[in-house]
């Protein structure tokens, strides 16, 4: 994809991990972004650029012969308006985007109080303009939400929409896996044009498009706040997913199924012990190559 197509998909936080990580690797990338920073603090004058645009036109038409002595300075007004009307129009629809890396995790709090906890490797954009008008939220990765009181609160992922009728619950949009946990209130997942009401320990689970029964959830909140993941019967390519994105490491499986459905967990905090967690229930060694771990089966 070409450097303008993904400016593009950025600004409308449209951008999927990989398109991601090739957005980064633009050359202007830290300038992309402080532009970005410094005109959410920018505001324009208020102005009818249409009024403004017609009276220029129009005086232009009006000059007749002493072309030359009034075309150029009215050309820099009507530059002047289409720039500041440009830079007015971005500012207002401008999202703002909190990402973050592997190994990362980060608590936003948005404007109404709300509060956002962002796992590794996660993107939330939302627009403060139109905060008071509708509390929409994209999510691309996996967020634990709790939601002041107030209007209808939207996450909107590329997998379905989470409507929020209450205040806590957990939403994990990964390639090939969307998941919600209702940890309190009521909570809306709307998939495939049908939507699912939550209540309190309820689950929604998407593998492969194919929905999952669960059985209740009984903490009080998601296992990966408390810098651990935890698996029921999730196919062990999810597993090591999640590895990798906590760990900053690549994983390399040699004659393992990645198919094959694994239930444990592993801590955020310990390579080896985790390593160990995932390894020893599916009875494969691992080794470690510089930022690669192989887990191969006899």
């Amino acid at each position: 994809m070409n450097r303008e197509a993904l400016i593009l998909k950025w600004l409308n936080n449209d951008l999927n991990d990989q398109e991601f990580e090739a957005f980064k690797a633009l050359e202007d990338y830290d300038d992309l972004v402080k532009l970005h920073t410094n005109l959410q603090h920018f505001k324009a004058d208020n102005y009818d650029t249409s009024t403004e645009l017609e009276n220029v036109l129009s005086t232009i038409k009006s000059t007749g012969a002493p072309k030359n002595n009034w075309l150029k300075p009215l050309l820099r007004v009507a530059a002047v308006l289409a720039i500041c009307f440009s830079v007015y129009y971005y500012t207002t629809t401008l999202n703002t985007t909190v990402t973050t890396q592997l190994a990362q995790k980060t608590t936003v709090e948005l404007p109404d109080a709300s509060t956002v906890s962002l796992n590794a490797k996660s993107l939330l954009a939302y627009n403060k303009n139109d905060w008071k008008k509708e509390r929409d939220v994209n999510l691309q990765g996996e967020a634990f939400f709790k939601v002041a009181k107030g209007s209808s609160f939207n996450v909107k992922t590329t997998s379905g929409t989470v409507t929020v009728y209450g205040t806590q619950f957990n939403v994990k949009q990964r390639d090939n896996y969307f998941e919600v946990i209702c940890y309190e209130g009521l909570v809306g997942v709307t998939y495939n044009a049908n939507e699912t009401k939550l209540t309190p320990g309820d689950s929604f689970l998407v593998i492969d498009g194919k929905i999952i029964a669960k059985e209740k959830e009984h903490r009080s909140t998601p296992s990966w706040l408390n810098n651990e993941s935890d698996f029921k019967s999730v196919p062990f390519k999810q597993v090591v997913a999640e590895f990798e994105r906590q760990y900053n490491v690549e994983v390399t499986l040699m004659n393992v199924d990645a198919t094959q459905l694994f239930t444990g967990s592993f801590t955020h905090d310990n390579l080896d012990v985790a390593l160990k967690s995932i390894a020893l229930p599916l009875q494969v060694t691992y080794s470690k190559q510089n930022n690669t771990i192989i887990l191969k089966r006899e």
